[in-house]
């Protein structure tokens, strides 16, 4: 084979492989089409804003282009925390780091809508009318969702340039509508429900409730009628904290001693755990043991409690 016929082989070679790799490409219209029924979906279930929901995705994955989308299915850019499934890693505000990775990317869509609602910082944003899409736009920025400084007008403007605003308005009208066929339903998103929860009592004389799925600080605050910093602060949690089912979480003020005098740490247990599990306030542990801010526990260690 002569050097020309090599040289046209590869030149094609070349051309086609490019081509296709333009051609796996997903355009902004495609992604829209593709996720929002699952945004609108989510949006039933959290009372996030559909436009939002797409509006970060769009921004987040590159129009699920990224290396995060593709091959980790994570369209929200969620970094790791407290995730103990599988991870990706990629350079972002520090080299290499550690983000979540799904099996699917509606997984990706269904944590982002938990992520939002079971963390405290953004318990604020439920306050706001579903319809308000700039409101959570600006809100995500304030909670510190993302880094970039033009992050709530960016996204703003995806969702007015493609009229994503018209998905949330497609609810909140099914919402309004006596047609009892549309599946869609936020009704009684901006008040509380009656009390779901039973209220018990601890021994250590403290009302509790156990927290359960769909639960999050912003829903039990208003279901008993308490401020969001009252449950922060009588359960020892910042507004960086999330809560699982199962959880306890107190409606009163723990108190400075337990009913028994120490505990034996178990595996893997925190001080956070030992002042949920005896109603004892955090601070005591810390001050009845001399322990310094910040101590990892041993297993087999024992604690004062009173």
């Amino acid at each position: 084979m002569t050097t020309n016929k090599c040289i046209l082989l590869i030149l094609a070679f070349t051309y086609f492989n490019l081509a296709g790799a333009a051609d796996d490409k997903i355009s902004r219209n495609q992604y829209i089409d593709t996720w929002k029924e699952e945004a609108i979906n989510q949006m039933a279930k959290y009372g996030i804003p559909a436009s939002i929901t797409l509006a970060q995705g769009i921004l987040e994955s590159g129009d699920g282009n990224s290396r995060l989308a593709k091959q980790g299915n994570n369209h929200f850019g969620i970094k790791c925390h407290t995730w103990t499934g599988k991870t990706i890693h990629k350079d972002d505000d520090k080299k290499n780091e550690c983000f979540r990775k799904y099996s699917s990317a509606r997984q990706s869509f269904q944590d982002h809508s938990e992520f939002l609602s079971k963390r405290g910082r953004y318990s604020f944003l439920f306050d706001l009318k579903p319809s308000d899409y700039k409101g959570w736009a600006k809100g995500l920025k304030t909670a510190g969702y993302a880094t970039n400084p033009k992050y709530s007008s960016l996204l703003i403007a995806l969702i007015e340039k493609n009229n994503l605003q018209q998905y949330d308005n497609m609810i909140l009208a099914s919402n309004n509508s006596s047609n009892t066929k549309n599946d869609f339903s936020i009704a009684n998103l901006s008040k509380p429900k009656a009390s779901k929860h039973s209220i018990y009592i601890h021994n250590n004389n403290i009302k509790y409730i156990k927290v359960k799925s769909g639960d999050t600080f912003y829903k039990i605050s208003k279901e008993f009628g308490m401020h969001l910093g009252q449950i922060y602060k009588y359960n020892d949690l910042s507004d960086n904290d999330f809560i699982k089912e199962g959880d306890i979480i107190y409606l009163q003020p723990k108190r400075k001693k337990a009913k028994v005098e120490s505990h034996k740490v178990k595996e893997n247990e925190t001080l956070q755990d030992i002042s949920q599990l005896y109603g004892i306030k955090l601070k005591s542990i810390y001050k009845k043991n001399k322990l310094e801010l910040g101590t990892i526990l041993q297993q087999g260690q024992i604690l004062k409690l009173r």
